[in-house]
């Protein structure tokens, strides 16, 4: 069953398997850049790095981040992205 995912600026992805990851991830970008959001909160957590990982390789490659860094104020371990306004989905 989907999850229903509001696009409010942070996306914490702890409810999420690390093998559905980069497709939320991927969605999430493209609905939040469609929205005319220009920057986002990944929060993926601390523990061994392989959310984090995923979520750096995704936000890579997407056309609608411009930058990412890791959020040094975030306790729960957290990826700041800035959008662009492009997305794969043209919504």
């Amino acid at each position: 069953m989907p999850h229903e995912v509001p696009v409010d600026g942070v996306l914490d992805l702890h409810c999420f398997a690390p093998r559905d990851v980069r497709s939320v991830v991927e969605e999430y970008v493209d609905t939040a850049a469609a929205a005319g959001l220009q920057e986002i909160r990944l929060i993926h957590g601390r523990g061994t790095g392989v959310q984090r990982s995923i979520v750096h390789a995704t936000l890579a490659r997407h056309p609608a981040v411009g930058e990412f860094w890791d959020a040094p104020e975030s306790h729960l371990g957290a990826t700041i992205a800035v959008l662009t306004g492009a997305s794969t989905t043209g919504l």
